[in-house]
């Protein structure tokens, strides 16, 4: 490309498209990776969007620089109807929500920075001192932000309207008032956007325009222009002033574009020459968008820093890559380092080699003389074979048929396969075509291949038992035009590709390098998380083998789809919405599977938690002690009853104590309610809670581990906030005694070790050291043979209960009481004797430690998790919901509507803002995930398309109503009737997933069965 620069440069750009909807938000994650900048586009009417806000967190995660399109401006004028100075104040509100975005990304970063310099100096030196906001501001001010907001005097913010084909940047305007106002261009591209004006006496331009009420001079010199274009050519048709200003701007149109009866078509015309908008975005692109040359060396270390690790504790042989990343070589010595983003797939026959080229003029008079031998030989052979053609049996005429047909069903097979070509850019070196490299997993261990694997070692030479990695071949290189593929033999650093030959080595992303000190790339950041299920199984059982097939395709094509298969036997699909889910099936049903299959409805997750008491029944008065009491009793009463009083017993407060069937072991537990802080930071800190597992893990193992001090910095934090969190009486010293977190290990649930006299490993071990835990471990060895059983029901409890069988949310257990008789023979000696008095008195016998998971430890795990039920069941349970945030912009008119749509599928309405200016309204709302199927076609069909809702899930949400609910009071009784058969919106979301999963529901199907008379025997 030629600019409009002094020197003219050409420039070699990849461009990415990405989807809008917020559905497909992975598809922005993965393209991000690869990319040096991004080109966010805004829409004028619209504004800020949720998926504005989640494109500008992706790249403020990614370390790429930004630029904003404001795009629709037409729309200001054709459908608005705002003058220039409106648009203008309309354009500055756009930018500003826009910078807000940015500012906020911005400022945890200070923050995050200010607290890691903060604890570095007082461990230096305890003189810091002082305000903390002074101290934030100087922080903030020490910060270099001049390339961080848009603002058009940048040059980082270009205006458009994509439909009429113009779009400029404030340089375009500065050059073209430069030549005709002999203006210098330095002063117009400082004064072009702000609050100056134009004084046309003086012939100066001054500051103050908005005080003195006068035109801002982007509105005199750039909007009022555009404005009398759109005044003459579409309102009001204006042929001379069209023609005047075709001559004043120097272009020619065409007399059948003058004559044309769509006025969009004359407006395109002009302003296509007068300002393209192609230009305006690929100046901005060049100027203003970093080349891969320019790679910050913060990213670098963001992306090599995978896990708890930091860069400075990768071997130095890893570190050394840095160099290679900033310097984007594509010398021969440099590593090979791709990173593939996503796999795409494509049909074979759109393959480079599988299409037919065309054919030169000697390939022509080549094959035309061959194919006339061909024919004289055929002519002569005929004459010999005419004797010989009686005497040839029947089936030989038909084998030949039969062979023809194969030879030619073949290929059209091969062309409608899928073939996956992977999405990757190279960082360093070059790419060759079938070059061999290293496939670093997600979980490579750079320190533990470097001291497997020999010095100077490479992919062709094979790899040895090393985790996580594996070697591949790049058997084809393409450069990706659109839809077209070209074939190619190298490719160097810094551009982007497709490799093909890599679908049995990569599932979704990977990391690729010819060195094994390359650690794999952090993960890529999904903001969209899949909540949407739905079981798939074909109309014809005999292609289930299709079907698998057709969804790990799918699986291994969709970055955000995940495919499994429950315990059930169902097969799975989940996506990240509604629009996804539908993308998804086509594609598994035209590309994938080619079967007809049918679709369950969409599988709703639920969790289940427990509350505290309630202090008003359901008509709102106040419950009085003894019918609390009473309430309590009668659910005591139905639990003791269905199972034997000699096994299980459940106190008034709570308190579930449970004897195993074989009388060796007793579990006492305790279930009660986390507070939402609590369960909403162990949701946050999954990973973290993951990766302390994983050390304590190490440590129970006796296998050294390296942490980083900036993980144990975050558990130490972790920790501290749970502490913060846990205030009151209740909840005393409790973070000490937290024993484990579930479901699978990391879920928002706490199990507590209230035992008397059992000190086992803290959970916080790795932050006191490891000679402490050893010590404190020593007194309880007995007792920890069967503490992975206590956890392990613990786990089977909260992954599924009683409710409905789905994951347990905010609840905290408590074992409270936990006895096991040292054996059988013992058993008469003294009953009584515990499992903690025996350990004072003796050794551990070997057989009891061999019998650590034999019977009684299966006993023990499943009176566990009863005991763990039996506790949740006697507190108040309810429903938790998935919940979408909605988010609407609709005009004045369907505003009723709206809320309609809302009301009729237990929306909540948040807030509501009118937007200045416009009779637009943004209406924030959150919405259940089980009332969101059909509503946005609904909601389109009800505002006529007027309005169309935005959907990203945001939270879980505590359902008030309980699904066991029965009148107890006389108030009640009068207000809802014996029965209260009203809807129970809780009851209704729990019947149908237990019988979704064919659990048993009590439900009444026929009232009053009596004979009826009908109408033709009553004659």
């Amino acid at each position: 490309m030629r600019t409009q620069t002094k020197c003219d440069q050409e420039y070699l750009l990849n461009l990415i498209d990405s989807p809008g909807h917020v559905d497909f938000s992975s598809e922005v994650s993965t393209a991000v990776r690869l990319c040096d900048g991004a080109i966010v586009v805004v829409d004028a009417v619209e504004g800020v969007c949720p998926q504005t806000q989640v494109v500008l967190r992706q790249a403020w995660l990614e370390n790429i620089r930004p630029v904003l399109v404001i795009n629709k401006i037409d729309r200001l004028i054709v459908e608005l109807k705002l003058t220039s100075q409106e648009a203008y104040t309309h354009l500055q509100k756009i930018l500003e929500q826009v910078n807000a975005v940015t500012g906020t990304l911005f400022t945890s970063k200070v923050l995050e920075k200010q607290a890691e310099r903060e604890e570095e100096e007082e461990e230096k030196q305890h003189e810091w001192g002082g305000d903390p906001a002074c101290d934030w501001s100087s922080r903030q001010e020490e910060v270099d932000d001049s390339l961080l907001y848009f603002s058009p005097d940048q040059g980082n913010v270009v205006f458009a309207s994509a439909i009429d084909g113009w779009g400029f940047s404030i340089q375009q305007f500065a050059h073209i008032y430069n030549r005709r106002m002999g203006i210098k261009a330095e002063v117009l591209l400082k004064t072009l956007w702000g609050d100056f004006y134009l004084d046309a006496k003086a012939k100066k331009i001054m500051k103050g325009a908005q005080a003195k009420g006068k035109k801002q001079l982007f509105v005199q010199l750039v909007l009022d222009n555009i404005w009398s274009l759109y005044d003459a050519v579409v309102t009001r048709r204006d042929k001379e002033k069209v023609e005047k200003v075709v001559t004043s701007l120097g272009i020619k149109v065409l007399a059948r574009d003058l004559r044309h009866s769509d006025p969009k078509v004359l407006l395109s015309a002009i302003c296509s020459q007068w300002l393209p908008v192609s230009q305006a975005v690929l100046l901005m692109v060049c100027e203003k968008l970093p080349s891969p040359l320019e790679m910050a060396a913060e990213r670098v270390e963001k992306l090599m820093s995978v896990g708890a690790r930091r860069f400075d504790s990768l071997p130095e042989n890893t570190q050394e890559l840095k160099r290679a990343f900033l310097r984007c070589s594509s010398a021969g010595k440099e590593p090979l380092i791709i990173f593939v983003s996503k796999m795409f797939a494509v049909e074979a026959a759109a393959l480079p080699q599988n299409k037919q080229r065309p054919l030169t003029q000697e390939e022509m008079a080549h094959r035309k003389e061959l194919a006339r031998q061909r024919h004289a030989d055929r002519m002569a052979a005929d004459g010999e074979d005419s004797a010989h053609s009686e005497s040839l049996p029947a089936w030989h005429d038909t084998a030949k048929v039969e062979s023809l047909t194969l030879k030619v069903s073949n290929p059209e097979e091969k062309a409608e396969q899928q073939t996956f070509i992977a999405f990757a850019r190279v960082f360093s070196g070059v790419a060759k075509k079938g070059q061999r490299v290293f496939v670093l997993g997600p979980k490579y261990d750079p320190a533990q291949g470097l001291c497997t694997l020999p010095e100077g070692v490479s992919a062709s030479d094979g790899v040895c038992d090393v985790p996580h990695l594996s070697c591949c071949s790049m058997e084809s290189l393409y450069l990706l035009m659109g839809r077209e593929l070209e074939e190619l033999e190298d490719v160097p650093a810094g551009n982007v590709l497709g490799i093909g030959g890599l679908e049995d080595s990569v599932l979704k992303s990977a990391t690729l390098s010819t060195s094994p000190a390359c650690p794999p790339f952090t993960p890529l950041n999904f903001e969209a998380t899949p909540i949407v299920r739905v079981a798939i199984e074909p109309k014809h059982p005999s292609e289930m083998p299709k079907l698998v097939r057709g969804m790990r395709l799918l699986n291994q094509a969709d970055p955000c789809a995940e495919v499994l298969i429950q315990e059930t036997g169902e097969h799975v699909l989940v996506t990240a919405g509604e629009v996804h889910l539908q993308r998804c099936l086509d594609d598994l049903r035209d590309r994938f599977a080619k079967i007809e299959f049918s679709a369950s409805k969409p599988i709703i997750p639920f969790r289940e938690t427990v509350v505290r008491p309630p202090k008003v029944d359901m008509v709102n008065e106040d419950l009085g002690k003894q019918q609390k009491v009473a309430i309590i009793h009668k659910v005591k009463e139905e639990a003791l009853a269905s199972r034997l009083s000699d096994t299980l017993h459940v106190d008034s407060t709570g308190l579930v104590t449970l004897i195993t069937p074989n009388r060796l072991a007793t579990v006492s537990v305790r279930a009660s309610p986390l507070p939402p802080e609590v369960t909403s930071l162990l949701e946050r800190s999954t990973e973290l809670i993951r990766t302390l597992e994983q050390i304590n893990m190490s440590l129970r193992e006796g296998r050294s581990l390296d942490i980083s001090p900036r993980t144990l910095e975050a558990i130490a934090g972790f920790k501290v906030q749970l502490e913060s969190l846990l205030q009151g009486r209740k909840w005393r010293n409790v973070v000490e005694h937290v024993w484990a977190f579930g479901p699978r290990r990391y879920g928002p649930n706490i199990l507590l070790n209230s035992v008397q006299g059992y000190q086992r490993p803290s959970l916080w071990q790795c932050l006191g050291g490891r000679g402490q835990a050893s010590e404190a471990a020593a007194p309880a060895a007995v007792m920890r043979d069967l503490d992975n059983s206590i956890v392990s029901g613990f786990q089977l409890a909260t992954l599924s209960g009683p409710m409905c069988e789905e994951p347990l949310m905010g609840v905290c257990f408590s074992v409270e009481k936990w006895d096991i008789q040292d054996s059988l023979e013992d058993k008469g000696k003294g009953s009584g004797a515990t499992l903690a008095e025996a350990s004072e008195d003796r050794p551990l016998k070997p057989e009891a430690a061999a019998n650590c998971y034999g019977p009684v430890s299966g006993q023990l795990i499943a009176a566990m998790k009863e005991a763990c039920r039996r506790a949740f069941q006697a507190q108040p349970q309810r429903l938790m919901a998935a919940m979408y945030t909605c988010e609407i912009i609709t005009t004045a008119d369907v505003l009723g509507r709206v809320y309609g749509v809302l009301g009729k599928r237990e929306g909540r309405v948040l807030h509501e803002v009118m937007k200045e200016g416009t009779d637009m309204f943004i209406i924030r709302a959150v919405l259940p995930v089980a009332e969101s199927f059909g509503f946005a076609d609904e909601f389109r069909k009800r505002t006529s398309g007027l309005a169309s809702p935005q959907l990203v899930f945001s939270h879980w949400e505590v359902i008030s109503s309980d699904p066991y609910w029965v009148p107890t009071t006389e108030e009640e009784y009068l207000h809802f009737g014996e029965k209260a058969d009203s809807a129970n919106q809780s009851l209704k979301y729990m019947n149908a997933v237990r019988r979704r999963k064919g659990l048993y529901v009590e439900e009444k199907i026929v009232e009053h069965a009596e004979k009826q008379r009908t109408l033709g025997k009553n004659k």
